[in-house]
């Protein structure tokens, strides 16, 4: 067994984790992050991509709303390459009380959260699609996030430090001796090798997988209630801004503009599995239905994509246990040596996204305290290096880039402008990299088509690299060319399994028609229903959860495979926007 050595094991590669890893290089400290799967694929690029004012908890959970504003300030500033500044609107639509309104306001006030009444003749300027019986509007300083760019910005700023970032690698076990962390067992996924890690700390970060985590270290009763929560994607941008019904927190009452998406979220429903995440098609029509609110045709745009999420939320006493829309949104830590006599071990969860950052900071203070230790966080002061004087990436930016290149650089996602060059750059950085470890770097296959026609043009160039990494001179070698066929069959029908499974929850009207049409193009193509099955070490290649552990039960039979049990991946893992 391959033994490592370094001060803290960080679990979880999700915004939170990231931002530990960072925050501890900057102090000087050597830490190794353990992800499962690949940086930010789950709770943290499964959600509404909304980056918080803090006007959403101004009157259900105070403290939560303050620190959301306060940290949005610094995320627009060291997470520019991630960030869009949209701007936001809470609005009292037809069908909403205006009692709530005037709580909001003075809720706003208290909280610290900047928010300016507007009229209603303003807010339809700003907005020409929202409901023209609105009754109030406020402008707030709401925003949309990357959650893929965001976490691999703080990974790339750690790794520049010093400190390691290891994906699918699978936490099995936490070794204590003499009452302390001693060690972390992880197994890598794609090799099947085990990894030893001696350190002095860890500080799990695994979102609705704590428990999990704790409980590995002999920490019984960590109670993280994953929260489960549906988004839905439509095929445009309907607002400029972030819109918010502007009534306590309900499903469905926020629409952000991502990219070239609109999205609008969410449900919470208890769960007690955060993998295979089930989506309901009346929970689709809820959103729809929601959307048709605040901006009335929601339901006539084109719905592309479904996906759903689990939050990572405390056990809160003062609700029932399955009531997760009112537990709050606020962090807790877990020093396991008050709790379970484990020393240098340490939990948090709860918090949101837009506070990861507040997050990682007071636990990494709690373990220099526990270390008595003194060097402050200064994550507050030094943007990423990507995105130093670079703004988050518009397809407009693509397009001149495209229209300067596209004689020598071809475009093979033509929804969202992906390039030959952006996917073979993402494979010299990641050769391990699957299809979509690739689409969240790039946004490959999330437009329209899901990656119809897009799909096969990035699996050859996969095909094509990984014979030229296989190559000894001997090109020739049947053996080699089946081992890349085999490896890049897997790739592509795993990719093409996973955008369907966020599109059949979609089917119906003319969504219907055109995912007919999209697996007509697939089979007619590549005859991909009919590709052999995978071999095991295609399988592994890939990393996914479902293909090498399976499922808990069989899942929804695909249009673009005959073999779903083989084939299918993670629903919650795999099926993000």
């Amino acid at each position: 067994m391959k033994t490592l050595s370094t001060d803290v094991v960080v679990v979880g590669g999700g915004a939170t984790g990231a931002g530990i890893l960072r925050d501890l290089a900057m102090r000087g400290f050597h830490a190794i992050l353990l992800e499962r799967a690949d940086i930010a694929q789950g709770t943290s690029g499964r959600f509404h991509g909304l980056l918080h004012s803090g006007g959403r908890y101004v009157v259900s959970d105070p403290h939560s709303a303050t620190e959301c504003a306060e940290e949005n300030v610094i995320m627009r500033r060291v997470h520019a390459d991630a960030v869009e500044e949209t701007g936001g609107l809470f609005v009292v639509t037809p069908e909403d009380s205006l009692d709530f309104s005037d709580k909001f306001l003075q809720g706003a006030k208290d909280t610290h959260v900047p928010c300016e009444e507007i009229s209603i003749a303003q807010a339809l300027k700003m907005e020409p699609r929202l409901n023209p019986g609105i009754k109030r509007a406020f402008a707030v300083e709401d925003g949309a996030v990357d959650g893929w760019r965001m976490c691999w910005g703080l990974i790339e700023s750690a790794r520049a430090l010093g400190s390691l970032a290891l994906t699918y690698h699978k936490v099995t076990r936490i070794v204590s001796d003499n009452g302390a962390v001693s060690a972390v067992i992880c197994h890598n996924e794609r090799t099947g090798e085990d990894l030893h890690i001696d350190c002095r700390a860890v500080i799990n970060a695994a979102g609705p997988w704590a428990g999990q985590v704790a409980s590995m270290a002999g920490a019984h009763g960590v109670d993280v209630v994953p929260g489960r929560g549906i988004m839905v994607a439509m095929n445009h941008r309907l607002s400029h801004r972030v819109i918010n019904r502007c009534i306590h927190p309900a499903d469905g009452d926020i629409i952000v503009p991502a990219h070239t998406v609109s999205i609008i979220g969410t449900t919470d429903k208890a769960v007690e599995n955060p993998d295979f995440l089930e989506i309901e098609h009346d929970e689709v029509l809820q959103m729809l239905d929601a959307g048709e609110v605040l901006i009335p045709g929601f339901k006539k745009s084109r719905a592309i994509h479904v996906w759903a999420g689990a939050r990572p939320l405390v056990k809160d006493s003062r609700v029932s246990a399955s009531d997760t829309r009112h537990m709050s949104r606020g962090m807790a830590i877990i020093d396991h040596a008050e709790r379970d006599g484990i020393a240098g071990m340490f939990t948090i969860a709860g918090g949101k996204l837009t506070t990861y950052r507040l997050m990682a900071k007071n636990v990494v203070d709690a373990l220099m305290e526990h270390w008595g230790e003194d060097r402050p966080c200064i994550t507050d002061t030094e943007a990423v290096p990507s995105a130093q004087g670079k703004p988050t990436h518009r397809n407009s930016d693509r397009l001149a880039k495209v229209e300067k290149t596209r004689d020598h650089d071809s475009v093979i996602c033509e929804c969202e402008l992906v390039t030959r060059s952006m996917i073979e750059d993402q494979l010299r950085a990641q050769p391990e990299a699957n299809l979509d470890d690739v689409r969240r770097q790039t946004r490959l296959g999330m437009g329209p088509c899901q990656g119809t026609f897009c799909a096969l043009r990035a699996a050859g160039i996969m095909h094509e690299v990984y014979r030229r990494n296989l190559d000894d001179g001997n090109a020739a070698d049947t053996h080699k060319i089946d081992q890349a066929a085999d490896r890049s069959s897997t790739m592509l029908r795993l990719f093409t399994t996973n955008r369907f499974d966020g599109v059949f929850a979609l089917l119906y009207g003319e969504q219907m028609r055109e995912a007919a049409l999209n697996q007509w193009i697939l089979q007619g193509t590549l005859d991909i229903d009919h590709l052999p099955a995978p071999s095991a070490r295609a399988k592994q290649d890939t990393g996914d959860l479902a293909l090498l552990h399976g499922r808990p039960h069989p899942p929804k039979t695909s249009v673009v495979s005959p073999q779903p049990a083989a084939v299918a991946s993670s629903a919650n893992l795999e099926g993000e926007n």
